[in-house]
């Protein structure tokens, strides 16, 4: 295997630079040449390629986002696109690939080894939703932010007290929500997998109030019914205690440098991936299990959704009390 090729796709996560560095610094080790695809998949189908070397990702451990930038790809869905994209890699000498990215980045992996390329994936998204691996990477980032913002919040929801309806990202799963809702001390978190009413939501305010709290702290993920559209408009005509109050912190859970634990994370996984490929083994995701790296079929990680913990969600509601 002489020529490497890695890139992102999907939403971006902090925490994707260090694992782009530790896949061009481990394949220059064993004396490889690297192609950083530039674009996600449409960047693939295109060709754009561009020469990394060691001095190309220095100084990026530190940086959010990703130096190859990064997109969601619907074209690459259609089998003309793949085969375009085998021809671009062909075309460039690439003998392997690395993909770092999402749910959907691995099923484009998968469709990539289907069609012969010998190709790792890394599990990078914030919303932890990605079968074979305990954690991606970018989440303990993203939690670091959500409860950096719910700490200010509170403090002035106490000065005016206020309840605070915060929603958090996370797509279909309520992995961010539930995880931040805990280590922020939320009243209720909602969540997608666990639907419940404007009514129990409002009582849950009310409780806190009449317990002689100085304010309510819901968190509420994306995708969680009802909406926090729903609940600000209906709640707010309710007779709560508290008056209510609305954020959404969209984007801002992406960015951001990555904590340590997302830069050793990303370190180990784009290592390992490059080893990966030179022992042999392709069409396989890794991750984190435990606190062994593992090789994950991709077929398997296309097939199934990483579940939620669910005890979690029972810790929750034991310790709003």
């Amino acid at each position: 295997m002489r020529t490497l090729a890695v890139m992102t796709a999907g939403g971006d996560a902090p925490g994707m630079n260090p694992c782009i560095r530790a896949v061009v610094r481990t394949a220059l080790n064993y004396e490889m040449k690297v192609l950083g695809v530039v674009g996600g998949f449409d960047g693939l189908i295109r060709g754009n390629f561009t020469p990394l070397g060691a001095r190309d990702v220095g100084g990026i451990l530190q940086r959010g986002g990703t130096i190859l930038q990064t997109a969601r790809s619907k074209t690459f869905l259609e089998p003309f696109a793949q085969q375009e994209a085998l021809r671009q890699l062909n075309a460039a000498g690439v003998d392997a690939l690395v993909v770092i990215g999402g749910g959907g980045s691995q099923r484009g992996a998968l469709a990539l080894h289907q069609r012969g390329v010998p190709v790792v994936g890394v599990p990078a998204s914030i919303d932890n939703d990605i079968y074979g691996t305990d954690i991606c990477i970018g989440v303990d980032t993203a939690l670091n932010t959500i409860v950096d913002a719910i700490d200010k919040l509170r403090d002035t929801a106490s000065s005016h007290n206020r309840a605070f309806l915060v929603e958090t990202m996370g797509h279909e799963s309520g992995y961010l929500a539930l995880q931040a809702g805990i280590i922020s001390g939320a009243e209720l978190v909602l969540i997608p997998e666990i639907e419940t009413s404007v009514e129990a939501v409002a009582q849950a305010i009310q409780d806190a109030y009449r317990r002689g709290k100085t304010h309510a702290i819901i968190v509420a993920a994306e995708g969680a019914r009802p909406s926090v559209a729903q609940l600000a408009s209906q709640i707010d005509e309710m007779e709560v205690g508290f008056t209510m109050r609305v954020t959404i912190l969209g984007h801002i859970q992406r960015g951001g440098k990555p904590s340590a634990f997302d830069r050793l994370l990303a370190s180990r996984l784009g290592t390992r991936a490059v080893e990966l490929l030179r022992e042999g083994r392709r069409g396989v995701m890794v991750g984190l299990s435990g606190r062994e790296v593992v090789a994950v079929d991709l077929a398997d990680v296309a097939s199934r959704k990483r579940e939620l913990p669910m005890e979690y969600y029972q810790m929750a509601i034991t310790l709003a009390r």
